[in-house]
């Protein structure tokens, strides 16, 4: 399908999901522009608040023996001309400080830091807190002719320093204090090593690229086409989705959550970070490719594949993974702030015309390289929804689930899904342990949950669909009133699923102690 539509699609549905029903969804419950649940606070450096001892980096056992902070999400957002920011980091080591650039109309705004997680239930802690921050309408932002990328200009408002901060997943909330509107700021804490630990990988390039701030998106510009998208974006600024917070609340947050809930030794890093860093994934037992996480560089691609081939395995739990190679760039803020992928225009690129990869698809030209050696699966379509229909209740990822051969969980299966496709280069030995048949325009295939094992001794699970970490927290009935009307069955199977993967990827190799069994001949037949 053209590019247009499949913005409509993940991008407007997003948007849209408070209406219609049928995007995904905005977890808001009700909040308070300073939230009651916080923790008495005792003054900080500069005025600041922090909200007490930390415990041991990548610790979540003791993360979890602090109190949460109920009331952290908003609901009332405002317009978005009351407040809004970014940071001048997409991530930070535990005690680096960083920039948060507002504008705002108020006289004055607070900002609070909280620590997403698990907390007895509670998905937040608040780590640090400033009031009063003077507030100052910043410039309107403006584009730029070639690139028609998004420029803000802004000056930083405000420099905080992460001390005292535990590694991990942050919001930061900006709260007009003339309580005109409410915002969100994504950061990450991230781990200076990731030796023994289940690494999370955050994808806020993927996040960059659908932010249509300023009018402007790797999909699409103002007529709502290819002609006028942006072939480059930056992060110098906010992003539009869920009052501010991009994709993490949908295609992160129930991960980040189940992960801490089951106390296993974990780590933070973004795909930015291990793209620049050689030898960041060293040890680690997991990498988790999230929700949505469909952009990479080829560095990125690089040391993950490299990770998996030293016995680190990989858990990718959404679907269209790894799909646009991307190249990081500076902007005056600092590097790595913009994110290029000129696509179908990738001759124009000037980093191509100097020897960079073409910014297109992997599997495209030139220089295909699918991604489907790296994944098991390969992307194979939108839009579609469809149930899961598991094809091996015995296979280990669904020890207690009680499923049967056959059993089927209604609106799983979609809006992207992955397929296990030999016409590409496929590692083997690959298990296919849920086979969806989907109806793709017209045309009929199949999505598949898959597992392959290589002889370094790793393990990479596949969902193969881009609903799997959002169905984490399907709890009630299915129907209009459920997110794609997926229902409390489907969370069950996909919470027990995750867990079961979860646990034996942590304990180490998972091909050495539950080494795939091939049996493509029996789901395809004889190639």
């Amino acid at each position: 399908m053209a590019e247009p539509s499949r913005r409509r699609i993940l991008g407007l549905g997003l948007m849209a999901a408070a209406v219609t029903g049928c995007g995904p969804r905005h977890p808001d419950a009700a909040a308070a522009p300073n939230p009651s649940g916080a923790r008495p606070t005792a003054p900080g450096p500069g005025g600041a608040t922090t909200a007490g001892p930390t415990g041991p980096a990548g610790d979540p056992k003791h993360e979890q023996t602090l109190p949460g902070t109920p009331g952290w999400e908003i609901t009332d957002p405002g317009p978005d001309s009351a407040i809004e920011g970014f940071a001048d980091r997409v991530s930070v080591l535990p005690g680096e400080s960083f920039g948060l650039h507002v504008s705002t109309p108020a006289a004055a705004f607070t900002v609070s830091a909280y620590r997403m997680g698990w907390y007895d239930g509670v998905r937040a802690r608040l780590v640090w807190r400033r009031e009063h921050v003077p507030g100052g309408r910043q410039p309107a932002p403006h584009v730029d002719p070639v690139t028609r990328t998004v420029l803000t200009g802004w000056q930083r408002t405000l420099a905080v320093d992460t001390a005292d901060w535990p590694e991990g997943a942050y919001l930061l909330r900006l709260d007009a204090e003339d309580g005109t509107g409410r915002r969100y700021v994504p950061l990450t804490v991230r781990s200076a090593t990731t030796a023994g630990r289940t690494v999370v990988m955050s994808a806020p390039a993927t996040w960059q690229a659908y932010n249509e701030w300023g009018g402007y998106s790797l999909y699409n510009g103002p007529t709502g086409g290819l002609a006028t998208r942006s072939l480059q974006v930056v992060f110098d600024r906010p992003y539009d989705y869920d009052h501010g917070a991009g994709l993490f609340l949908v295609y992160e947050a129930p991960l980040v959550a189940l992960v801490e809930r089951l106390g296993l030794p974990v780590a933070y890093t973004t795909g930015i970070d291990v793209a620049r860093e050689p030898g960041l994934l060293d040890g680690a037992t997991t990498v988790v490719s999230l929700g949505h996480d469909e952009y990479w560089s080829p560095e990125q691609r690089a040391r993950v594949t490299a990770a998996r081939d030293a016995g680190t395995n990989l858990a990718i739990l959404g679907a269209n993974c790894c799909f646009r190679r991307v190249r990081f760039e500076p902007t005056d803020l600092g590097p790595d702030r913009t994110v290029a992928c000129y696509k179908d225009a990738w001759a124009q690129d000037p980093g191509y015309r100097a020897g960079a990869p073409a910014t297109t698809d992997f599997r495209a030209g030139p220089g295909a390289d699918p991604e489907s050696p790296m994944l098991g699966v390969i992307y194979d379509g939108y839009p579609v929804d469809a149930p899961y229909v598991v094809r091996s209740p015995g296979h280990w990822v669904f020890e207690g689930t009680g499923v049967a051969a056959g059993a089927s969980f209604p609106h799983l299966v979609g809006v992207e899904y992955d397929r296990v496709n030999t016409a590409f280069p496929t590692p083997r030995p690959i298990e296919v342990i849920a086979h969806s048949p989907v109806v793709c325009e017209g045309r009929r295939s199949h999505a598949d949950t898959a597992y392959y094992t290589v002889p370094g001794g790793a393990g990479v699970f596949a969902s193969g669909t881009m609903r799997w970490v959002e169905t984490l927290d399907a709890h009630g009935p299915g129907g209009g009133k459920a997110d794609h009307g997926i229902d409390a069955a489907a969370g069950d199977l996909v919470r027990r699923a995750t867990e079961n993967v979860l646990r034996t990827f942590a304990a180490g190799p998972a091909g050495r102690t539950h080494p795939a069994q091939d049996n493509l001949a029996d789901v395809y037949g004889p190639a």
